[in-house]
C-alpha cells in the first residue's frame, strides 16, 4: 500500500524549505569518508575553521557538503558550533559598513575563511583570523 502525505503537508514542505546548518571544522584537520565509519573510504582532508554544511546527522557522524557540492561524512566530534564562511569570489572585498560604498577594510582572496558573526540583510559581518573585522557581501562567500 503506497501512502502519501495530505495535501496540506505537502504544501508546508514546500513553502518552508529547511534552513540549513553550517558548522566548522573544529580540529586542525578532519577526514571526510564516504560513508559513516572511519573503515571506510577516506576521501580527503580539511583544515580547521573549514565551512561545512550539515545535511544530516546519524550516531556521531553527519553527512556533509562541502564547497563544490560534494557531500561526504565527518565524524560529528570534529565539528564546532561556530560558523566561518569561505571566500568564492576571486578577490572579496570586506567593508567598514554593509554597504556598497563604504570604506574598504581589506580584500581576501578566494577560499580565505573568515569567521562568521553575524548575517542579515544580504551581508555577512565577518573577522579575519589578524583580527581585522568588516561586512561582505553573502555572494562573495560561502557557509552562511
Amino acid at each position: 500500500m503506497k501512502r502519501c502525505l495530505p495535501p496540506f503537508f505537502l504544501a508546508c514542505l514546500i513553502a518552508a524549505p529547511a534552513q540549513a546548518e553550517f558548522r566548522a571544522v573544529a580540529d586542525s584537520a578532519a577526514v571526510l569518508y564516504d560513508a559513516p565509519s572511519a573503515k571506510s573510504k577516506k576521501l580527503y582532508v580539511v583544515n580547521r575553521g573549514y565551512p561545512l554544511e550539515v545535511i544530516v546527522a546519524v550516531e556521531g557522524w553527519s553527512k556533509v557538503r562541502d564547497a563544490s557540492g560534494e557531500l561526504t561524512w565527518i565524524e560529528s566530534k570534529q565539528l564546532a558550533d561556530r560558523r566561518t564562511v569561505m571566500v568564492k569570489a576571486h578577490l572579496g572585498q570586506v567593508r567598514e559598513r554593509a554597504e556598497d560604498g563604504a570604506t574598504l577594510v581589506f580584500e581576501a582572496q578566494q577560499n580565505v575563511i573568515l569567521e562568521l558573526l553575524d548575517a542579515s540583510a544580504g551581508w555577512a559581518h565577518v573577522r579575519h583570523r589578524d583580527g581585522q573585522a568588516g561586512y561582505i557581501k553573502l555572494n562573495q562567500v560561502w557557509g552562511q
